[in-house]
């Protein structure tokens, strides 16, 4: 059997060098059209900053090396310009003669990834992006003063996915290029997870970063409550994060910036400009060979990676993955296509792809889209759905925010991270979750995502046995905890409210009571508009100059309830993370009150409200300039 791959990276070589192992008679050939294979897409941030310091490191083979140990027949910078599937063949154009021929095919297989986009805007073509190793070669030249070899539009690959060291090995070419100044200065167009990487590594090469996003907050596939906690990082380290905002134009050394209604919104410095805003699947051959498209654009597939083209398969960036999270879908998944242009699913569609092709087994399992970053040593993880898709699609759903220490408290370097788990208040199961933390973020929502795709409820959380020590986690690990949460709402033990329902509780009468000690009370908690009475005010966060929470210390919640709380109206609990006010909310409860604890606590209510003050203020600055 002859089978041809269009794609030697991510899903493309994980499918070619899995047909070698499972048969040594297969004839495989792998056209790419770029001038490297099998290379590390993900750490191209983290070579243009330095953290990588070798560029061979990127480089994990190479057309040698796999026909040296694979007997694979890889062709870089050979294009395929065509498909004849009737036929059974594809025209492939070598780029470096100019010379076009014919290669037949038993089975055909396109991996051809996703292409950056670029926003529209005058001065964009100066744009670099990056998505292989000649992108970062131009950003390196463009850093270090050697003019690059323009800006890099083209065809992607299969993933999105202290003072820096100096990089070697740069090609020739970029060696001998004309000297011009080094970069001081870089705009980052788009805060997802590839800008906020790229932001981060240019600030490590000493440039002044501005990161520009269209919407109202970085990382997108995050609550805003969770990704302010982002934005506060990045900002801590310099960059100068603009959100809702976009680039108007680009000028010779500058960038103007504007709201998205095209308001002016000021002029800044790029000496780079880096377009980060995301990927579109890459259909050509797919359209060209007659394959069906997806309504979001990809090459439309089965559960087995095939097209609707016989012999013709699509893995991939560019091929649609069957959502897990769809509506209706059961243990098997959803037939429902979605876009998930991440490395390790790339890396399934390859081993996937071959398995099928060789008759060894059937069905993909369907995809939750979990993924992780890094910031300047935050990292923020996500998977499944988020509050903002699941309201959306007009779902029910119950959320459950903790702030719990990746270890154990007493053991030192206990740091503490923000976690969100998003529930189906019918049946218990697992729509989402997110983290964001110093340490053990990955950790949980790896778990959590392992929940998922074992079809665990919520609840079954509590009695998952997990590995503990002191130094690396909890007796009560912080993913058991969201499973005792989620319980306790399952059971109706307690009641939660969250943190944006609050002001509307509070506006029909609800008092909200803060059961923390008097210290922490001063040193900050929850702003309620309309409240009357205490009008000794701690420090207000968010500026928003109403009068705060009623205190009253758990510990003398018995003996003060009854004088100071009153009756007949419902009344809000909280504390610094949710757990105290669990403990007050089941005591008042008993005693007769109507009562609710604030999911969270006064970390969430503080993050998500500077969040949507942040999303406030934005959007009056745009409408002052229209």
């Amino acid at each position: 059997m002859k089978i041809v791959i269009v794609g030697g990276v991510a899903a493309g070589m994980s499918a070619a060098t899995r047909l070698r192992r499972l048969s040594e008679d297969a004839q495989i050939v792998v056209l790419e059209a770029g001038e490297h294979v099998s290379f590390a897409n993900c750490g191209l941030p983290y070579y243009a900053g330095g953290v990588i310091e070798e560029r061979d490191a990127l480089l994990l083979q190479t057309p040698e090396s796999l026909a040296a140990r694979f007997r694979i027949d890889v062709r870089v910078r050979h294009r395929v310009t065509g498909v004849d599937a009737a036929a059974h063949t594809v025209t492939v154009r070598d780029l470096t003669t100019g010379l076009d021929h014919v290669e037949t095919y038993d089975r055909l297989v396109l991996s051809p990834g996703a292409r950056p986009i670029v926003p529209p805007a005058p001065g964009m073509e100066r744009a670099l992006v990056l998505r292989d190793v000649s992108d970062v070669d131009r950003i390196v030249a463009a850093i270090e003063g050697r003019a690059g070899d323009g800006p890099l539009v083209g065809a992607g690959t299969d993933a999105p996915s202290g003072a820096a060291a100096p990089l070697t090995a740069l090609p020739t070419e970029l060696l001998t290029e004309p000297h011009r100044a080094p970069a001081r200065s870089a705009v980052v167009i788009g805060g997802g997870f590839v800008g906020v990487e790229v932001a981060e590594n240019l600030v490590h090469r000493g440039l002044a970063v501005t990161l520009v996003e269209l919407s109202d907050q970085v990382l997108a596939p995050l609550d805003p409550e969770m990704a302010v906690r982002v934005r506060q990082e990045l900002e801590a380290h310099g960059v100068d994060v603009r959100t809702s905002t976009q680039v108007g134009a680009l000028g010779p050394d500058t960038a103007e910036l504007t709201s998205a209604d095209g308001s002016p919104r000021g002029e800044v410095p790029a000496d780079l400009v880096v377009a980060a805003v995301g990927v579109r699947p890459d259909v050509e051959l797919a359209v060209l060979a007659g394959a069906r498209t997806g309504p979001r654009g990809g090459i439309l597939v089965d559960e087995d990676l095939r097209t609707s083209v016989p012999d013709v398969f699509a893995v991939g960036d560019a091929a649609t993955k069957r959502d897990g999270l769809a509506v209706g879908s059961g243990p098997a998944g959803a037939d429902e296509p979605t876009l998930i242009p991440l490395a390790n699913l790339a890396n399934r569609h390859g081993r996937h792809v071959a398995d099928v092709i060789l008759g060894r087994r059937s069905g993909m399992r369907p995809s939750v889209g979990t993924a992780v970053v890094g910031v300047f040593g935050l990292t923020a993880a996500t998977v499944g759905r988020n509050e903002k898709r699941l309201r959306a699609e007009g779902r029910p759903y119950r959320a459950i925010h903790t702030h719990p220490a990746q270890h154990a408290g007493y053991y030192p370097g206990a740091s503490q991270m923000a976690l969100k788990l998003l529930v189906d208040p019918e049946t218990d199961l697992i729509l989402g979750a997110q983290g964001v933390g110093r340490d053990g973020v990955d950790k949980r929502i790896d778990v959590l995502a392992t929940a998922i795709a074992g079809g665990l409820t919520a609840s079954d959380l509590a009695d998952l046995e997990l590995a503990y020590a002191p130094a690396y986690g909890s007796a009560k690990d912080p993913v058991n905890m969201l499973g005792y949460v989620a319980d306790n709402l399952r059971a109706g033990e307690t009641r939660s409210v969250q943190w944006h329902e609050l002001e509307d509780l509070v506006a029909q009468g609800a008092t909200v009571v803060d059961v923390r000690t008097p210290g922490e009370h001063a040193r900050g908690t929850v702003e309620v508009a309309g409240r009357t009475g205490d009008d000794e005010l701690g420090d207000d966060p968010v500026g928003s100059g109403t009068l705060p929470a009623l205190n009253v210390p758990l510990d003398e919640l018995r003996s003060r309830a009854a004088a100071e709380i009153p009756t007949g109206a419902p009344v809000v609990v909280h504390c610094q993370v949710g757990q105290r006010g669990h403990t007050a909310a089941r005591l008042l409860s008993q005693l007769g009150y109507d009562v609710r604890n604030l999911d969270g606590g006064y970390l969430t209510w503080r993050d998500g409200t500077l969040a949507r003050r942040e999303s406030e203020a934005a959007a009056e600055l745009a409408g002052a300039r229209a």
